[in-house]
């Protein structure tokens, strides 16, 4: 499904009528429960295994919290790091400019086609729909990923992106098109995973052996030896970053590090909170370019894309702390009954709900219902590895959006301004309280309005008594 350059997926509503029609599929709601009850149970186990657990990550807090105070300066130093390694370093202040700047590498190169790896802040910026306007195929590698893609659908999961998937629909969806991409699904593929994995690598194994750019993401880059860090589970990023002769990273300004020690932190947090796993099967670093091993070109897009004006926000800011565990999606009530297409972002869940209105702004009726996707239970902050308070942001940005106004904002307002003229005048308070008490049987069940009947539409009013307390205090308080 396409985007628009800002990356809010085009025809998405606004969270509350989304979630209302998610929370009516039976197979989705299925899906979710099973998967995100699976995952945070084992990641609750792998947690337990560590003594130091609270202090590895309040040293992830305030490693974060220190790096983006000084955040222009331990950017320089990665540019001057990476350009000394034989890489190029480019500087993206939106998601049109970053295309513009893959898109002009990729046609240097003289290719038509690239391979990536999963990467966030490509989807942010909807790159593959950008280079397939260019002329340029981008083939996704990541399984999950690769399920998306094929089913043109859209990612659920900061991790598993096709969470919203069981496995007869992934069996389908690649027998159906896998043979458009490339190589076809066996004939009699089963839903076995072991025989889906199959299907996957044997359709993958060809794109990489012929694919001559590369791009990816990043999920640290470490400022002082301008190394870039990619963790996954597979195996087919390391395939993507090593085998193309150009391989082109874009990466979010808020992913620096400043040195090797504050790596290793994030390196035991990271895989427990997202897999439950000690450590990942593949952690791939890289630093410039090599003559014997990797690429011999590489390049690295610095994003901006709205994160300067969350860094500004000193409350907010906090969301650029996060490393993308997705630890807060998986424990979410709302996630897991309204699934992550709801959100209408790349970013779903209690994180997407904190960031994607600080990077897009709170102007569009989408982006500003989601701070109010939340409960406010609380479940998010106790699992981050690196103490976002989400809770804490979501009434931030929430004041916010109210303060910016709107038709129910305005209403509100009003409202809370008459109340407060009435609270000062006890005899027109008691007046009216005697009133509605003397109508009460004439009251409607729900509140009239479009905006007021969207709170009452899951609640009764409540009944009011027959005598106002005033009137009923005045007979008994003796």
């Amino acid at each position: 499904m396409s985007e628009t350059s800002g990356g809010t997926f085009v025809g998405m509503p606004a969270f509350p009528e989304a979630a209302r029609a998610a929370v009516g599929d039976a197979t989705l709601r299925a899906n979710l429960r099973h998967a995100t009850h699976t995952i945070r149970d084992k990641r609750a186990r792998a947690v337990a295994e560590l003594d130091d657990w609270a202090e590895l990550r309040r040293a992830g807090k305030e490693i974060k919290d220190r790096t983006l105070r000084h955040l222009d300066e331990h950017l320089l130093r990665l540019e001057e790091a990476v350009t000394a390694a034989g890489g190029t370093v480019h500087w993206a202040a939106d998601a049109a400019e970053a295309n513009r700047i893959v898109t002009g590498l990729v046609r240097a190169t003289g290719e038509t086609e690239v391979v990536k790896v999963k990467s966030m802040a490509t989807q942010e910026i909807g790159l593959n729909e950008h280079l397939e306007a260019e002329g340029i195929a981008a083939y996704e590698t990541d399984l999950a990923e690769l399920i998306v893609q094929l089913g043109d659908d859209r990612p659920s999961h900061i991790l598993v992106p096709a969470i919203h998937r069981n496995r007869g629909e992934i069996r389908d969806i690649f027998l159906e098109k896998m043979g458009s991409w490339g190589r076809p699904a066996p004939e009699g593929l089963s839903d076995t995973p072991a025989e889906l994995a199959e299907a996957a690598r044997l359709h993958l194994r060809e794109k990489f052996l012929r694919a001559r750019v590369g791009i990816s993401g990043a999920n640290f880059m470490v400022a002082e030896t301008g190394t870039l860090v990619v963790v996954e589970s597979e195996g087919n990023g390391r395939m993507c970053l090593t085998l193309p002769e150009t391989l082109i990273s874009v990466v979010g300004v808020e992913k620096v590090v400043p040195t090797w020690r504050d790596l290793e932190v994030f390196l035991q947090t990271l895989p427990r909170s997202s897999t439950a796993e000690r450590m990942n099967p593949y952690t791939s670093m890289w630093t410039g370019t090599s003559d014997d091993d990797g690429p011999s070109d590489f390049h690295l897009v610095l994003l901006d894309n709205g994160r300067t004006d969350a860094l500004a926000d000193e409350v907010g800011r906090q969301a650029l702390r996060c490393i993308r565990c997705s630890a807060c999606l998986n424990v979410c009530p709302v996630y897991e009954r309204a699934g992550g297409h709801a959100y209408g972002s790349v970013y779903p869940g209690p994180i997407g709900a904190i960031l994607t209105p600080q990077l897009r702004g709170t102007v569009s009726e989408v982006d500003a219902s989601l701070p109010y996707a939340s409960s406010l239970c609380g479940a998010c902050y106790e699992v981050c590895p690196v103490a976002i308070d989400i809770p804490e942001v979501l009434v931030h940005l929430r004041e916010r959006v109210a303060a910016e106004g709107g038709r129910g904002h305005r209403l509100e307002r009003a409202a809370i301004k008459a109340s407060s003229w009435v609270l000062d005048h006890p005899a027109i308070l008691a007046a009216g309280e005697r009133i509605a008490s003397a109508t009460r049987a004439l009251h409607p069940e729900r509140l009239p309005g479009p905006g007021a009947r969207q709170w009452s539409e899951h609640r009764n009013l409540p009944e009011l008594p027959a005598e106002p307390f005033r009137d009923w205090w005045k007979k008994n308080r003796r």
